[in-house]
C-alpha cells in the first residue's frame, strides 16, 4: 500500500511559500511557508502534518491492540506534539510527544499500561519516526543523487 502527497514551492525560504495536496484529496493546496513553520502564521508545516499523522496511526494502532486483547474503547483522544529545534546550521525533529485520553471499559491500569506502551513502538509512524532514511534527488537537467542511509533516532513518549 502506498499513500501520495505532493508540495509546490515558489520563491526563497523565507519570503517563498508553497502548498501541499494529498492523493485523497483531504488536503488541497493548503499553503505552508516560513511564517507557518517558524512564526504560527496561518497554514500547515510539515510538523504540523508529522503530529496529526502520529496522533491518528498511535490511535488506530492502540484500538487495534486493545481488540486483540479482547477490550473495545469507548473513546481514544491522542495528541502529539512535535519539537524541531536548531540542529548546526539546519534544524531536526527531536521528539514526537504522545498525550492520550481513554474511556477503555473493564482494563486494569497495569493491563492497560502494557499494551499502550506495545501501540507506541509499533504504530508504522512511530517506526517511521526511528527509521533509516534515504533520499535520491534528482537536479533537473542532471543524474540522480542518491544520499546515504541515516538512522534518525526520534523520541516518542506517552
Amino acid at each position: 500500500m502506498e499513500r501520495t502527497a505532493s508540495a509546490y514551492w515558489r520563491g526563497s525560504l523565507q519570503r517563498g511559500r508553497g502548498d501541499v495536496t494529498t492523493a485523497s484529496g483531504v488536503l488541497k493546496n493548503i499553503p505552508y511557508s516560513f511564517a507557518t513553520r517558524f512564526e504560527n502564521a496561518p497554514g500547515t508545516n510539515p510538523e504540523e502534518l508529522v503530529a496529526a499523522a502520529h496522533a491518528s496511526c498511535f490511535a488506530m494502532a492502540l484500538s487495534g491492540a486493545l481488540n486483540k486483547a479482547g477490550y473495545e474503547a469507548k473513546a481514544l483522544d491522542v495528541s502529539a506534539t512535535v519539537t524541531i529545534e536548531k540542529d548546526g546550521t539546519g534544524f531536526k525533529v527531536t521528539s514526537s510527544k504522545l498525550k492520550l485520553r481513554a474511556q477503555v471499559p473493564g482494563i486494569d491500569a497495569a493491563q492497560f499500561s502494557t499494551i499502550t506502551e506495545d501501540a507506541k513502538k509499533n504504530c508504522p509512524i512511530s517506526k517511521l519516526l526511528n527509521a533509516e532514511i534515504t533520499l535520491e534527488a534528482r537536479l533537473e537537467g542532471s543524474q540522480a543523487i542518491s544520499s546515504k542511509p541515516s538512522n534518525n533516532q526520534q523520541s516518542s513518549a506517552v
